[in-house]
C-alpha cells in the first residue's frame, strides 16, 4: 500500500499534516506531500476532508519466495523480554516442523544477550543498534520491521503481545496489508498447505478458532507472554548476528522524550509454582488458605474471573483469556470449573493438579492429576503435609 495524493483534489488545507504521526506530510506549493517517514498507516485518508488521499491495495501475494520464521524479540532497558525466548523456542518447533530456518529480529542499543537468542534455538539474529533504538518506539521500529520483511521475506513473523507488541504488530500489518492474529494460545504448520495455524479464543471464548493468511505474507500472530515455555539454552548450538543498518529519520510528528517503567515486582508469569483459585473455594476468607498454600510452595496465587468479578482479588492475579496466562513448572489449581476462557490462559503449565467436587469438571480435561474431592479439605491436608515436612528438615 501507497500513499497517493490526488493535487486536483487537495485544497492544502493541512488537516493531514497534523494528523500524521510519524510527521510523513509536507505542504508544499499549496498541495500535501507524502515524504519518506511515510509506513502507510492509513490515518491521513481518514482525516482528509476532500478525500484527496487515497491507498490503492498493493497486497503482498503469497509466493515460493516467501520462507523462514522470524520472531521479533522485545528489549527493555537493553535486556531481553522473557517472551521472545518462549517465542524462540515456539518459533525452533515450527521451522523444524517445516523444514525453514529461525530469525529472531533485535532493535536497541547495547542489548546483552544476542547470542542467548541462537542458544534458545535462532539460527540468525537480525540487529539493529543505534542509541534513538535504545528506547522501543512503535512508529520508527514498525517501520524498520516493514523494510527488512520487505527486503528478506519471512513466511511467519511472531510477535509478543505485550503492549508495545499488540501497538506495533498492527502497524507492520497495516503496512504490509496482510493478516494478523492476536493473542494466540496455540501455533503449528500444516502439513500439507504448509500454511502456519494461529488457535485463539473466539466469541467471547466460547470456542477455539484456527485462522489461516493463505494468500498474502508474511503470516502474522501475537501470542501473550506465558503461553509457552522457554526452552533450556543449548550450549553447542551455533548461529550468526547478522547487523541491519537503520537510518534515523528527520524528527517531525511524534517524538519519544522518555519512558516511565511501571510498578516494579514479580508478575504472576514469572513464577514456577502457581496456585489458582476458582468459585469451588467458597467464600472469600478462604482464599487466605490459598495464598498459604501458594507461599509454603515458593511460589504465587491466581483466581479466575468469578473471583476477580466479586472484588476477592486484584487483576493482576487473574488467569485466563482476560487475564495474564502463565506456564509454571507446577500449577495446582483447586475449585476451578475450567471454562475454556480459563483454559487459554494455562496451556503452558508443564503440570497441573486439578481439584473439584465435579467429576464432569471441564478442567479434568487438562490435569496431569485429578483430585475429586473438597478442594479446601486438599489444601489445608497440603498445608499441613508441607509445614510437617518443614519442621523434620
Amino acid at each position: 500500500m501507497a500513499v497517493v495524493i490526488d493535487k486536483s483534489l487537495c485544497v492544502g488545507c493541512g488537516t493531514c499534516v497534523g494528523t500524521c504521526p510519524n510527521g510523513a506530510l509536507d505542504l508544499q506549493d499549496g498541495a500535501a506531500v507524502v515524504n519518506d517517514n511515510c509506513i502507510n498507516c492509513g490515518m491521513c485518508i481518514d482525516a482528509c476532508p476532500v478525500s484527496a488521499i487515497s491507498a490503492p491495495e498493493e497486497e503482498i501475494k503469497a509466493s515460493d519466495e516467501w520462507s523462514g520464521i522470524w520472531v521479533f524479540c522485545q528489549q527493555t532497558d537493553a535486556q531481553l523480554l522473557p517472551v521472545s525466548y518462549e517465542l524462540v523456542g515456539k518459533g525452533r518447533q515450527l521451522a523444524d516442523s517445516c523444514g525453514q530456518k529461525l530469525t529472531a529480529v533485535v532493535f536497541g542499543y547495547n542489548v546483552w544477550g544476542l547470542d542467548s537468542l541462537i542458544k534458545a534455538g535462532a539460527d540468525t539474529v537480525l540487529y539493529a543498534e543505534d542509541r534513538a533504538l535504545s528506547l522501543a518506539f512503535e512508529i520508527p521500529y514498525a517501520s524498520l520491521m516493514c523494510r527488512l520483511i520487505k527486503e528478506k521475506k519471512p513466511a511467519v513473523v511472531l510477535y509478543g503481545a505485550t503492549p508495545f507488541g499488540r501497538t506495533m504488530a498492527p502497524m507492520v500489518a497495516a503496512s504490509l496489508r496482510t493478516g494478523l492474529t492476536a493473542d494466540c494460545t496455540v501455533l503449528d504448520i500444516d502439513p500439507e498447505t504448509g500454511l502456519l495455524r494461529q488457535t485463539r479464543p473466539a466469541f467471547g471464548g466460547n470456542l477455539m478458532a484456527t485462522i489461516v493468511c493463505a494468500d498474502t505474507r508474511p503470516q502474522m500472530a501475537t501470542v501473550r507472554p506465558g503461553v509457552f515455555t522457554a526452552p533450556a539454552p543449548d550450549e553447542t548450538r551455533q548461529g550468526s548476528v547478522e547487523w541491519v543498518p537503520w537510518e534515523k529519520a528527520a524528527d517531525k510528528g511524534l517524538k519519544l522524550l522518555d519512558f516511565a517503567a511501571g510498578k516494579e515486582g514479580r508478575k504472576l508469569s514469572d513464577f514456577d509454582v502457581v496456585v489458582i483459585a476458582g468459585r469451588g473455594i467458597g467464600q472469600k476468607k478462604n482464599l487466605a488458605v490459598v495464598k498459604e498454600l501458594a507461599e509454603l510452595l515458593g511460589g504465587d496465587f491466581g483466581v479466575s474471573r468469578p473471583l476477580i468479578d466479586e472484588g476477592w482479588a486484584e487483576y493482576p492475579h487473574q488467569v485466563g483469556q482476560t487475564g495474564c496466562s502463565v506456564a509454571p513448572r507446577l500449577l495446582i489449581s483447586l475449585g476451578v470449573s475450567g471454562a475454556i476462557q480459563h483454559l487459554a490462559g494455562i496451556s503452558g503449565a508443564q503440570t497441573i493438579i486439578a481439584v473439584n467436587t465435579d467429576p464432569d469438571a471441564p478442567i479434568f480435561g487438562v490435569a496431569d492429576y485429578a483430585v475429586v474431592c473438597d478442594c479446601m479439605e486438599f489444601a489445608r491436608a497440603m498445608i499441613e503435609e508441607l509445614k510437617a515436612e518443614k519442621k523434620t528438615v
